[in-house]
């Protein structure tokens, strides 16, 4: 009870309750929303704060939208992270000519088999 919520650089009061919920660091309930007269817009996923003369809009995204927007480093995956002399930082570029050219035939007019694989 009688913690403090930084929010868009703004304090705001809480009271905070330690459950074990997955990857949640805080879920806010109804009584914050309704003490702090918060407006939650569902079809813009945007929740809007008054505080003071101001009003403050907290843009709701899932897990997913951020990671994608984080970029991607090959020195984030474990398995790469091990063997990162393998990896080359620069492609130096297309692999030499191998002494046995591999190709599909493919057959005009042939379509695919329709079938499930298992």
């Amino acid at each position: 009870r009688g913690c403090t919520l930084g929010l868009l650089g703004h304090p705001f009061d809480i009271d905070l309750m330690p459950v074990e919920l997955g990857s949640f660091n805080v879920i806010i309930g109804m009584d914050w929303l309704a003490k702090y007269h918060t407006l939650i817009v569902c079809d813009e996923k945007v929740v809007r704060i008054p505080y003071g003369n101001e009003v403050y809009l907290a843009q709701v995204t899932s897990k997913k939208a951020e990671d994608k927007l984080e970029e991607k480093r090959l020195e984030d995956v474990p398995i790469v992270r091990e063997f990162l002399e393998v990896f080359p930082k620069d492609l130096p570029g297309l692999p030499p000519t191998r002494q046995v050219k591999f190709q599909i035939d493919l057959v005009l007019g042939a379509a695919p088999v329709a079938r499930a694989p298992y």
